[in-house]
């Protein structure tokens, strides 16, 4: 059995940890920068060691204990083999597993009760555990999925932009307030969306939701059109006997009246975040020696 554990919970803004004895009980917690394997292997083992030190740190222990520590990192791409093989053999832990940030949401949202998560951010990604068995839907990508998602709300609403400059559709509040931080001038517009990257789209998705409140009827459209497609699959989730769904992601707090009625009695709130679920996974798969 390890002498201590470690949680971490990679994203593609900051990366977290929290290093815990082996029965799971947190001792100190770190921060520091992006750990997306995908785009940047080494930042990410950079931000990764950073954050793990900082844990131990803050624990009153020798950063440099972190080598005697057995870690399970939540990080988005732990389906892309290369990366995961890559950033596995270079990490400063005695022993690792890297599982999908989708799985550390789910644990820490649930525990270990049946249940589903919809994660709703600049993507999408859903998750449903029953009777022990995770399964995972969508989670693609903003080039052929991510349906639902604030990258794909913010393109539709720039869309939206220039349908209503070409006459095409009537004036809008919403499209109005996009034309103009583009200078009124739709060759912006398509330049900016030319090299936008999903998370560029993604800064605008609260603006439609912003609009829609306001009774804007091109947002209100455009949102409706996204809640669809959460709507899709949260009836495919609750088909299966789910019965209790938590909305994670940023866009989470906005989307539950948008959603239909017959989702509403199945929403929780979480019971913890993702962080804490990187520890209660650590503490399950290191509980015995050998862990694994």
């Amino acid at each position: 059995m390890p002498k201590f554990i470690l949680g971490i919970d990679g994203g593609g803004t900051s990366c977290r940890a929290a290093v815990a004895a082996p029965d799971g009980r947190v001792l100190g917690r770190g921060k520091s920068g992006a750990a997306n394997i995908l785009t940047d292997p080494d930042a990410a083992l950079a931000n990764i060691e950073a954050a793990a030190r900082s844990a131990f740190a803050e624990a009153g222990l020798a950063p440099e204990a972190i080598a005697e520590a057995a870690a399970v990192l939540g990080l988005a791409g732990n389906n892309v083999g290369d990366a995961v093989n890559y950033v596995r053999t270079r990490l400063p832990f005695a022993d690792a597993v890297i599982e999908s940030d989708g799985l550390i949401a789910l644990q820490g949202a649930l525990g270990d009760e049946d249940g589903a998560i919809a994660i709703l951010g600049t993507g999408t990604i859903y998750l449903k555990r029953l009777a022990g068995k995770v399964s995972y839907i969508g989670g693609w990508g903003f080039a052929v999925g991510d349906l639902g998602s604030g990258a794909r709300l913010g393109q539709a609403a720039l869309q939206e932009c220039l349908l209503v400059h070409d006459g095409i559709h009537p004036p809008s509040d919403l499209a109005a307030s996009l034309l103009v931080e583009f200078g009124n001038d739709p060759g912006q517009v398509v330049e900016f969306a030319r090299l936008a990257r999903p998370g560029d789209f993604g800064r605008y998705a609260p603006r439609v939701f912003e609009y829609a409140e306001k009774g804007d009827a091109a947002a209100v459209r455009l949102l409706r059109a996204s809640a669809a497609h959460v709507d899709e699959v949260l009836d495919l989730i609750t088909a299966d006997g789910v019965e209790r769904i938590s909305l994670l992601g940023g866009l989470a707090p906005l989307y539950p009246r948008w959603l239909a009625a017959r989702h509403h009695g199945k929403l929780v709130a979480a019971a913890a975040d993702a962080l804490t679920g990187a520890v209660a996974i650590a503490a399950q798969r290191f509980a015995t020696a050998g862990g694994r």
